[in-house]
């Protein structure tokens, strides 16, 4: 949450402009560019099914939400498979987290980036579907089975994890504007967090005027 603060205002123009792009058939990625045409029922179709794979596995690590594997859905959009720029996607993380919603938005907005409706339709059942229906199965038994030793075990011992997953998430988004000053606000609206009962809408729209008056 800190790290997005700081970059939603910087993100959101470049990114509009290349999802109206997507809308408007002008190719901004390469799945984006191929949607509609002959080559899209072959290489096209085969680069979102690779993604919804991908994704499939992805959502069973998310541990603590979909924010958890941010990190990793970044090596494989980014790094691996070449569908999106680092700004992009930093930038698509950012508007998502602002928009009001779940947090799992951002996965739509990453794939609606990378190859317009479609993509977005495949991130989002792909990161939805097993995790869904993992939880509501795991969810029925724990609580059914709540006082076994074993079970509060299980969730004490996942707790830190869950935090640091998230830490590596709010890294990996915070790590393309690193700065004193980025360092200085993200510190700042941590302890705001911490400390106090800001909501954190509040403390978003304030990174994003930060943001906005060129201070970050």
């Amino acid at each position: 949450m800190t790290s997005h603060a700081t970059l939603i205002v910087a993100a959101i123009v470049p990114t509009m402009e290349s999802m109206a792009a997507i809308a408007s058939g002008t190719a901004s990625t390469p799945i984006a560019a191929m949607v509609g045409t002959p080559m899209f029922a072959a290489q096209g179709a085969s680069n979102l099914l690779a993604l919804f794979g991908h994704l499939l596995l992805l959502s069973l690590l998310a541990v603590g939400g979909a924010l958890a594997v941010v990190p990793d859905v970044r090596r494989v959009m980014v790094t691996n498979m070449d569908l999106l720029t680092d700004a992009q996607f930093n930038a698509s993380v950012a508007i998502a987290q602002a928009a009001p919603g779940p947090n799992v938005l951002f996965v739509a907005a990453l794939g609606y980036q990378a190859a317009g409706f479609a993509g977005a339709a495949v991130a989002l059942f792909g990161i939805l579907l097993p995790s869904s229906t993992l939880a509501y199965i795991v969810a029925r038994w724990g609580h059914a089975h709540r006082e076994w030793r074993a079970v509060q075990a299980f969730k004490a011992g996942m707790a830190p994890i869950v935090v640091a997953l998230i830490f590596s998430t709010g890294w990996t988004v915070a790590s393309q504007v690193f700065d004193w000053r980025s360092l200085l606000l993200a510190a700042a609206v941590a302890l705001l967090a911490w400390r106090t009962r800001i909501h954190v809408v509040v403390l978003v729209v304030a990174g994003g005027a930060v943001g906005a008056l060129g201070w970050v």
